[in-house]
């Protein structure tokens, strides 16, 4: 049990943790409105009619993914489910007919057993026209508790900014759903933990980890990675996580857009010190590093660790990814 004597939290109760964060972030950001019974995140102001639009969610805890990224040019609603915990149907029904202005809907879905059933289930009860891309692009494990396959994580964030892009500019919905798979085949993660996250509900780390070891290939819920290592150097650290990116997908070649991101409590110095070890590994395997992120993106509450996303890009995926985009997490070209 959560208690405020043991754990240091800005909490009030922890079954109010969500909707009372959810309420905070609309009040934080008028760009956007908070359908607070449905726990769904949209624009303030919709698209045009006639304009494809996009749809993800999933568990919180891993803010500003995806609530962060509603606005011009990614997302027109975020769902949230409580922390870790896939949305209902009836959230992502509802979200997905609220946003449909004619031309369809795009759900964006990370590989998660909830989440891909859920969103399915969605799918055959909405009377919208959907299309569905599947994120599953970390090479840590092949299957976990969490996932049948590979887990979706820092990609999708990539993949939310390009795909918004394309749908801003009036692509129609089996254009915008054909770009979402290629850029969903196109990227990869790894990820170290050096810390557990804390959920709230519970008050203790989700698992263990002494002082001298490290998680290698965990997975935004905490679950286990490839295995339990010693501590090790940034510089050790960054071949562990780009090293199984490279070995899984030919990215040589072809300019990159790079992702260090930062689980939710690793400091900016320290994420800034593992990008520059990344680049220097990437640069010398021949991966032309084109564009660049470097912050908390796609977290996990409090753990602190990073994960790396590599995607293979070409001229179309960088102009996309240099187009304005006005979130309330990501913003440029406004």
């Amino acid at each position: 049990m959560w208690d405020a004597e043991t754990v240091k939290k800005f909490i009030n109760r922890p079954e109010d943790v969500v909707a009372e964060s959810l309420a905070g972030f609309a009040a934080a950001h008028p760009e956007v409105r908070l359908d607070a019974a449905s726990r769904v995140v949209y624009r303030a102001e919709p698209k045009p009619h006639g304009t494809v639009a996009l749809l993800s969610g999933g568990g919180t805890g891993h803010e500003p993914l995806h609530a962060g990224y509603v606005g011009f040019g990614m997302l027109d609603a975020a769902v949230a489910g409580e922390i870790f915990t896939s949305p209902t149907p009836d959230q992502i029904v509802a979200a997905t007919g609220a946003i449909d202005t004619g031309a369809g809907v795009l759900h964006i879905v990370k590989n998660y057993t909830g989440d891909v059933m859920n969103f399915d289930m969605a799918t055959e009860l909405t009377t919208s026209a959907v299309e569905t891309v599947i994120v599953a692009e970390d090479v840590a494990v092949e299957d976990s508790t969490f996932t049948a396959g590979r887990r979706g994580t820092g990609l999708t964030m990539l993949l939310e900014k390009i795909v918004g892009a394309a749908a801003e500019q009036g692509r129609d919905l089996a254009e915008v759903a054909a770009l979402a798979r290629r850029v969903a085949t196109s990227g990869r993660s790894m990820g170290v933990a050096l810390t557990s996250s804390t959920v709230p509900a519970s008050g203790r780390p989700t698992f263990a980890l002494s002082d001298s070891e490290m998680e290698v290939g965990v997975g935004i819920h905490g679950e286990p990675g490839r295995r339990r290592a010693p501590l090790a150097s940034a510089h050790e650290i960054a071949a562990m996580l780009v090293d199984p990116i490279l070995a899984d997908h030919e990215f040589g070649g072809s300019p990159a857009v790079v992702m260090l991101n930062g689980m939710g409590g690793t400091p900016l110095i320290e994420l800034y010190l593992m990008f520059g070890e990344v680049k220097s590994l990437l640069e010398k395997a021949g991966v032309t590093v084109a564009r660049t992120l470097v912050g908390n993106y796609v977290t996990s509450l409090d753990m602190a660790g990073c994960s790396v996303t590599v995607l293979r890009a070409d001229d179309e995926l960088l102009g996309l990814w240099d187009a304005p985009v006005n979130t309330p997490a990501l913003r440029w070209g406004i």
